[in-house]
């Protein structure tokens, strides 16, 4: 009898099944492509002293993208952090 490990999926059938995770991310992927083709106007963005304007949907991509970037870089971070300390935990 073979055992599978409780978050194994099962491949039986057409193929393999998607995660919660996949099925998330393709979700916010379409809304975020919905919310951009709906905001296509020019805004004017001011930080500081600079001053430029770029097309809503540009801006909102980039904003999108930064903050991806961030929280897999906060997850890479995050697993590091408790793989080390494990290996001080082993005493290695």
């Amino acid at each position: 009898m073979v055992q599978q490990s409780p978050g194994a999926e099962s491949t039986s059938g057409t193929g393999r099944a998607l995660s919660g995770g996949v099925i998330a991310t393709l979700a916010g992927g379409g809304l975020l492509v919905v919310f951009m083709a709906q905001n296509t106007q020019d805004v004017t963005l001011k930080f500081l002293f600079w001053s430029f304007t770029v097309p809503l949907w540009l801006f909102t991509l980039a904003v999108a993208i930064l903050g991806s970037i961030l929280w897999i870089g906060l997850g890479v971070l995050r697993r590091h952090r408790r793989r080390v300390a494990r290996r001080d935990a082993r005493g290695d």
